[in-house]
């Protein structure tokens, strides 16, 4: 199964240029290890596997699979000294060998040492290790010595080649599946994201259980396989913009974007729209939008949470903010929702800064912002300006930011419409001004509040909702305007003259 172009010609230059020691994170070892192959033919060299359960054995593919050749060395020092002895060219795939560079290998320091060693002698011998895991896990004393490369999830050429297997193998055996070109492609955009076993596994089920190719079951395939990160969460878009009241500044902004992502916008000189920050009031709608807009744009949405990010283990904080970059690229084109982005990267300004890994996540994350090529569109929210790094607000990083202020008269009239339709009445048997007058200083989130409250007081009175009861539940509320006053002051006048407001002046 050979890899994207790009990756390939990446390893056979590292290789012939002999860089000593690789480390590939990848799930997939079938993958990595038929281009290995591949250019190991290319090259003259010989390719020989290691794990901790098998040995050391030849890597060379023959009819039978792979040839044992070695029944030892099973232990990583040993193995390290085998390919120091060995002659000839060749390449050493050492297969989940990163638990051995750390506690509770008693023996960790050891084996850094000698790889520290053995990188120094094999440029002159046409030697090159390869460390193949499904997780970057380096120590700090290999980080000169070893070359990270992240080997990609399967294209969408990769997939086609997968599915034209699956029906090919179904119509040998006397089982043939009626599909169309839209279907497949259908098909294959829904299972991007995904390694080849997992692509195959849920084409198989669908065949297993409906008889045919289903694009839903492969996306509720590919949600849980998301969860499992442990950092995305894949959400269901079924927020609309009819839902959210006012905004209309932001709501005429986004939907302009959205033709940024056809071929015609490509074919027209545009990028893709890079992203979109959010500063403002609490409660004012900002996490409702990101909602909206994977709803808007069809697009799957899909939420990180910084603080999962950080993990107590070495290099695993970089290694989970790389992980969830090329996760939402593998799914693209998507909307990459991040909530209240001043907390996951608290401490980033120098007051509370760590021994380093906030600070290389945070560059690893902003770069990525400045650079990336594919069609993830970031919706970041914050409440605290304060605690921005000042590097996240500069032009380039975001298309654009946006401050969510209190809604209007006008625009609190138009949320308990939602509100109140949203729960089957009839706004029009209501006093909206009238209770839009009655909520000055009051968010979007405290007027479904009150909307909900009034409910309950006519629910426990059995009778239907009224206009009193409504006016009862707004008066028992203390908005956050209120409560903190300052605070929300200081954010507003902050935002003047700095941000583009989402609201039309009333």
């Amino acid at each position: 199964m050979p890899a994207p172009l790009a990756i390939a010609d990446e390893l056979e230059v590292l290789i012939r240029a002999r860089y000593p020691l690789l480390y590939i994170v990848s799930w997939e070892d079938e993958r990595v290890l038929a281009i290995l192959r591949e250019i190991a033919h290319r090259r003259g060299k010989q390719v020989f596997l290691w794990a901790e359960t098998t040995g050391l054995e030849d890597g060379a593919m023959t009819p039978g699979g792979v040839r044992p050749q070695f029944q030892q060395p099973f232990d990583p020092l040993a193995v390290l000294d085998h390919i120091r002895s060995a002659d000839g060219e060749a390449l050493f795939v050492l297969r989940d060998f990163h638990p051995f560079f750390q506690p509770p290998f008693r023996q960790g320091s050891a084996v850094v040492r000698k790889l520290r060693d053995l990188t120094a002698a094999l440029p002159t011998s046409h030697k090159t290790i390869i460390i193949l895991s499904p997780v970057l896990s380096l120590p700090p004393e290999l980080e000169k010595e070893c070359t990270v490369i992240d080997f990609p999830l399967p294209t969408l050429d990769d997939l086609e080649g997968l599915l034209n297997r699956v029906l090919t193998d179904l119509e040998n055996n006397k089982r043939p599946v009626s599909t169309n070109a839209q279907q497949e492609d259908q098909v294959l955009h829904a299972a991007l994201g995904l390694t080849l076993l997992e692509a195959e596994n849920v084409f198989a089920r669908c065949l297993v259980q409906l008889g045919a190719l289903d694009v839903d079951t492969i996306v509720a395939e590919k949600e849980q396989i998301i969860r499992k990160s442990g950092i995305l969460e894949y959400y269901h878009p079924d927020e609309r913009f009819e839902h959210i009241g006012g905004l209309d500044n932001l709501k005429l902004w986004l939907r302009a974007r959205g033709k940024g992502f056809t071929q015609e916008a490509q074919q027209f000189g545009l990028p893709y729209p890079t992203g979109l920050l959010l500063l403002g009031v609490q409660g004012c709608g900002k996490s409702l939008t990101a909602k909206a807009v994977a709803s808007l744009w069809h697009m799957p949405l899909l939420r990180l949470d910084i603080g999962r990010i950080f993990a107590g283990l070495v290099g695993q904080s970089e290694e989970n903010v790389r992980k969830a970059i090329r996760l939402s690229e593998a799914v693209s084109p998507c909307v990459l929702w991040i909530d209240e982005i001043e907390k996951g990267f608290a401490g980033t300004r120098g007051e509370q800064m760590d021994t380093g890994v906030g600070a290389r996540v945070f560059g690893t994350f902003i770069t990525w912002l400045q650079e990336k090529k594919k069609p993830v569109f970031v919706v970041a929210t914050a409440n605290q300006i304060e605690s921005l790094p000042p590097e996240l607000l500069r032009r380039g990083r975001f298309d654009e930011i946006f401050f969510v202020d209190l809604p209007s008269p006008a625009e609190r009239a138009d949320i308990f419409g939602i509100h109140l339709t949203r729960r089957r009445r009839d706004p029009k048997g209501f006093d909206l001004p009238t209770l839009a007058a009655k909520t000055e200083g009051y968010s979007g989130a405290e007027i479904e509040a009150a909307v909900v409250e009034g409910l309950f007081r006519a629910f426990d009175a059995g009778r239907e909702l009224t206009q009193a009861d409504l006016a009862a539940a707004v008066t028992d509320i203390i908005p956050l305007s209120q409560t903190m006053k300052e605070d929300i002051d200081y954010l507003r006048h902050w935002a003047q003259g700095r941000t583009r407001p989402a609201s039309q002046p009333p």
